[in-house]
């Protein structure tokens, strides 16, 4: 199914950037497709528009990932006029090879103003959806849009606390948590990661099924990951899969990289080599969305050997351990972004034969002598954990209920 490892994998897609004048520019789709829906993307001036910095790429970058075919707007291409600007964009659109479907164009608008600048202009024939980041205080301002529109609506002001409107006419989502409309574009004071990739994520719930996609088998794109980590364990190959920036985070540990460099050399070093050979992941539930996948899954492997990514620092036991586990990926278009990977590192270390039943308490407990030395019982299950993810009547519910403080006495077998 997948490209056998002894064949190279195919290079990084290149972006070609095409100065079409002042103020326009055209990206073709950075996806291993290589094809997609045209859309216009309106944004502040940048001296480098392919910069991905962090792993945060300017959002030319970022929706040309998406596997769209992008034209860039720049506010100083405006200055010919919005009806220009869209014949323009569109005519370099219908003219580009890797532009397919033709004929459902998205708009992006990072900002109020340049948004009422072109509202009016959408030609609906071509246009079938818009999508606008402005300040929430510019709420009431903008201007009613001839096709389906998405605002996203970042501080304080207008929203009498919602945090999400649908009409007819428009979708809106406020974000009182960020500074200003900002939020969503980096390299700047106020952009804001974490807000701007929950807003990503709706803008592409919202164009998706008004442009017919690109839709990919994400399932199939995350199977094909796993594959070469866990299987073939081939760092190149894995590393093909994934977006030119990409990150892991494995939340208990703090462990995976980000960037293509550092995400490589975690891989060789410390993850594809270093798992023991009767690894497996037993799938308990999936969730696919319009962008990521998400699995709760039962990680089993005997320790045999240091496990560093999971276990720093400890030397093998020799001991099998099964442990609940969650994955959140996040793709774009048709190569992997990021997985955010978390476990129960209580029940690993339990399992392990790590970990004491019980352990100093170290504060006042009301109603206790003072100076009496107290315990408490670790709130932590065993091998218990993974029995009850997997079926749910295998354990008792609420046993850990029953567990109290107890005097600490000198010598006691923990």
């Amino acid at each position: 199914m997948f490209t056998p490892t002894t064949v190279p994998p195919a290079p990084l897609p290149t972006p070609q950037l095409t100065e079409l004048q002042t103020g326009l520019s055209l990206l073709q789709p950075l996806s291993r497709r290589g094809t997609g829906p045209g859309l216009i993307v309106v944004c502040p001036e940048t001296a480098d528009p392919l910069a991905i910095v962090d792993g945060v790429p300017w959002p030319l970058v970022k929706w040309a990932e998406e596997s769209y075919t992008v034209v860039q707007v720049q506010p100083k291409a405006l200055d010919s006029g919005a009806e220009t600007v869209f014949k323009d964009a569109l005519a370099a659109l219908f003219e580009c090879e890797d532009c397919s479907p033709k004929r459902k164009v998205g708009i992006v608008v990072y900002g109020a103003s340049w948004w009422n600048a072109l509202a009016t202009s959408i030609p609906a024939n071509n246009i079938a959806g818009a999508v606008v980041y402005a300040g929430a205080s510019e709420a009431e301002t903008l201007v009613a849009s001839p096709v389906p529109v998405l605002h996203h609506l970042g501080g304080q002001g207008g929203n009498f606390g919602r945090t999400l409107e649908r009409t007819a006419e428009k979708t809106r989502y406020w974000y009182p948590a960020v500074k200003s409309g900002h939020f969503a574009v980096p390299f700047q004071a106020d952009f804001h990661y974490a807000t701007e990739a929950v807003a990503h994520t709706r803008s592409l719930t919202f164009l998706k099924p008004l442009m017919g996609g690109p839709y990919f088998d994400l399932e199939l794109l995350w199977d094909e990951h796993t594959f070469y980590e866990f299987e073939d364990r081939s760092v190149e190959h894995t590393m093909a899969t994934m977006v030119q920036e990409p990150y892991v985070n494995h939340v208990p540990t703090l462990t995976g990289g980000i960037g293509r460099a550092s995400l490589s050399a975690f891989y060789k070093d410390h993850f594809i080599f270093c798992n023991s050979p009767d690894t497996a992941l037993e799938l308990v539930s999936r969730t696919v969305g319009i962008d990521r996948v998400v699995d709760e899954f039962l990680y089993t492997f005997t320790h045999d050997r240091v496990v560093d990514w999971m276990l720093p620092g400890v030397p093998p036991t020799g001991k099998k351990v099964e442990a609940p586990f969650t994955a959140v990926v996040n793709i774009r278009g048709d190569r992997l972004y990021h997985e955010h990977i978390a476990w129960d590192q209580g029940t690993v270390l339990a399992q392990l034969g790590l970990l004491p039943q019980y352990l100093p308490f170290p504060y006042p407990v009301e109603g206790t002598p003072a100076g009496q030395k107290l315990e408490y019982r670790l709130p932590v299950a065993g091998i218990e954990t993974a029995n009850k993810l997997r079926e749910k009547n295998a354990e008792p519910s609420n046993q850990m209920f029953n567990y109290a403080v107890r005097e600490a006495k000198e010598g006691r077998n923990k």
